[in-house]
């Protein structure tokens, strides 16, 4: 269930949205407005856990608030966040699904409607590598939930990797390959009522 809880914490996109030139760091304006024009998304992804095993899978963004990952055998589990509740489904587990709110994760601040990383206290650290921007960001409110670290390079904007630092000193990294956006992803992939179903058949 470890593996599937991290998967709360830590997605990537690779979206594409001419807002830079290359070669310079990005700005939190950028950045912010690379995010929100994002709406819907989906595309394989490679989580690489603390403990160092690494899963795959394939994961759907509609924002805001809403994320499905389906992980690949021999995880065979599921998350699905949606209605502000993030539920976790791992078909190997006897115990029941485990359920948190989504603003307790990390996850909430890139799913919410309006991303604004210049909200105070928001970011704490931006920097560039003279390849890529780097960006960590936490919930003003509620940095005990943890951060996102995101990296991003230029030229078009391209979110290339995510590494999310619960608040229990774990990371948890997810790196994607090419994102089909603006894809049409109903809104029944996203209930959580009917993953259970799914799950339990």
């Amino acid at each position: 269930m470890r593996k599937l809880t991290s998967a709360i914490l830590a997605i990537g996109l690779t979206v594409t949205a001419p807002l830079a030139a290359a070669a310079q760091q990005l700005s939190l304006g950028e950045i912010s407005g690379y995010l929100n024009q994002l709406r819907t998304a989906k595309g394989a992804f490679t989580q690489i856990n603390d403990d160092g095993s690494v899963s795959s899978g394939t994961v759907y963004i509609k924002r805001p608030g809403k994320v499905r990952f389906e992980y690949n055998a021999p995880d065979s589990g599921l998350v699905v966040a949606g209605a502000n509740t993030v539920v976790i489904y791992d078909k190997k587990s006897n115990q029941p699904a485990e359920t948190y709110p989504l603003s307790r994760t990390p996850l909430s601040i890139i799913l919410a409607d309006r991303v604004d990383l210049g909200r105070a206290k928001m970011v704490t650290g931006h920097s560039y590598d003279g390849t890529a921007t780097t960006v960590t960001a936490q919930d003003p409110a509620n940095p005990q939930y943890g951060n996102i670290q995101m990296k991003f390079t230029g030229n078009p904007v391209q979110l290339r990797q995510w590494v999310i630092n619960d608040g229990n000193g774990s990371a948890t990294t997810v790196v994607l390959g090419d994102m089909q956006v603006g894809v049409n992803i109903p809104n029944s992939m996203f209930d959580t009522g009917a993953a259970r179903a799914n799950t339990d058949r």
